[in-house]
């Protein structure tokens, strides 16, 4: 589980582990994946909460991507 954990932890750094685990039991596993995904959307996984979007949107504009609105 330590290397799921890794992965998760360097393809979304910063976010915390509840929230790691409600992007991999939803099938994210790499950042490219949330490019276009709903913000409203992600706000519904269990332990997904607005800092931690407000991460991935972050980390999503840096590549030049970004969640839906």
């Amino acid at each position: 589980m330590a290397r799921t954990e890794d992965r998760a932890e360097e393809e979304f750094p910063g976010i915390g582990a509840p929230a790691q685990r409600a992007l991999a039991h939803a099938g994210y596993t790499r950042l490219e994946q949330l490019d276009g995904v709903s913000e409203s959307d992600l706000l519904e996984l269990q332990g997904m909460g607005p800092t931690g979007t407000d991460i991935l949107s972050d980390l999503l504009n840096a590549r030049g991507m970004s969640l839906e609105a």
